[in-house]
């Protein structure tokens, strides 16, 4: 059994995590460990305080009055560690040589590009990556000056909250999202697809994505179609779609895989606006790399990406009125 006084910063974490989701599962890929092991951590922690902390329901899992207790104690011991590792990090970052660039991303084909751009841009700074599905997640962690900048998406009809001291940068306005399938598909073969011959195949969703499934319900509503749904993360679908178990909604800039194909959906119903945020300015206050910089490199990231894909460059080659990639500032 574990003791209360072996309980460490990483198991309130936890807590907080499982509080703020309202789920283990989602907890457990915020966190970058698996449902299993959290859910075993979960157990032994509430050995150690002598009660359950969480009730455990089919839409998720929410504090019991014990757990309103014990994160009531554990938010504060939280927060003040995670100051204590950002003020360090900025005094560290104070010293010649001792610069930190700190980036998050929900996950694009275009961050490896946009990273080595970053090192050219910057080669004496220490740049740490961190990628979570969830864009709310991402979009805190910047408020917070945990993240230094987040490269998301915004699924069309699902805005995101976007909170208080944050700037937004346009990367695309609206990029068309596409389905993988299966190379062995009978519909491989099509230079483009719809979703009604698509109605009766197995789409493969990700709850932890913010928006994702919300968006794609809504698209299926406007066709009148109620396909069947598995719900899993995105790591997984690569080989389900390989072996062709399921269809998914796939970024346009999606790399060829053995064993799938990426093609465009007719009329692009699902879509999302990518976004990079940034923390407002502080007067007086260097950024160790200008949020213009940031776009530069991030968009020419894109373009790169975005023109080595087949399907999205067949894509911009049918749309004679998408001539560039619009980057503008929210303002």
């Amino acid at each position: 059994m574990l003791r209360l006084v072996e309980l460490e910063v990483r198991h309130l974490r936890a807590l907080c995590a499982i509080a703020d989701t309202g789920s283990v599962h989602k907890a457990a890929r915020q966190l970058g460990m698996s449902q299993p092991s959290l859910t075993t951590q979960l157990r032994r922690i509430e050995q150690a305080v002598g009660g359950q902390l969480f009730s455990r329901e089919r839409t998720g899992s929410s504090p019991t009055p014990l757990g309103s207790f014990v994160l009531c104690r554990a938010r504060p011991i939280v927060a003040e560690m995670s100051a204590l590792v950002t003020e360090a990090r900025a005094a560290a970052a104070s010293r010649p040589g001792g610069e930190y660039l700190r980036i998050g991303s929900t996950g694009s084909p275009a961050v490896p590009g946009w990273l080595r751009r970053l090192r050219a841009r910057l080669p004496e700074a220490d740049t740490t990556f961190h990628m979570d599905p969830s864009a709310h997640t991402l979009l805190r962690m910047v408020v917070a000056n945990q993240l230094d900048a987040a490269f998301v998406h915004e699924v069309e009809g699902s805005p995101l909250r976007i909170p208080d001291g944050l700037r937004l940068h346009v990367l695309v306005e609206r990029e068309p999202q596409f389905v993988a399938l299966s190379a062995t598909h009978p519909a491989a073969g099509r230079s483009v697809l719809s979703l009604t011959e698509l109605a009766h195949e197995r789409w493969m969703v990700d709850p932890t994505a913010d928006g994702e499934w919300t968006g794609l319900r809504r698209v299926f509503a406007e066709a009148g179609i109620s396909p069947r749904v598995v719900h899993g993360d995105n790591l997984a679908a690569a080989d389900l779609v390989a072996a062709g178990e399921v269809v998914a909604p796939c970024q346009p800039t999606s790399p060829a895989r053995a064993g799938w194909v990426v093609r465009p959906l007719l009329g692009d119903p699902l879509a999302v606006r990518l976004l990079l945020a940034t923390r407002e300015g502080t007067p007086g206050a260097k950024p160790v790399i200008e949020p213009e910089a940031l776009v530069a490199d991030l968009e020419s990231a894109y373009r790169e990406v975005a023109w080595a894909s087949d399907a999205y460059r067949h894509w911009f080659q049918r749309h004679d009125d998408v001539k560039s990639l619009p980057f503008t500032v929210v303002a």
